[in-house]
């Protein structure tokens, strides 16, 4: 659902850099990474802990209820 629903690419800041999502996907039972890309580097990071702009991205719904099924 969250491929379906929100928009991609979105900017965001990780450790006071910004970064690009370009997309997200499965990794093991629970996990959903952003892909996140900053220059040439790539990098996938837990959603659960991917901070989220403000405004946020069309979309980012879904992220928060991902979230709260985590727990």
């Amino acid at each position: 659902m969250l491929e379906e629903h929100l928009v991609l690419p979105f900017a965001t800041k990780v450790l006071g850099l910004t970064v690009m999502v370009v997309g997200v996907e499965m990794r093991g039972d629970r996990c959903i990474s952003a892909i996140c890309v900053h220059g040439r580097h790539r990098q996938a990071l837990p959603l659960s802990d991917l901070p989220l702009p403000s405004p946020r991205p069309q979309g980012a719904e879904w992220i928060a209820a991902y979230k709260q099924w985590l727990g």
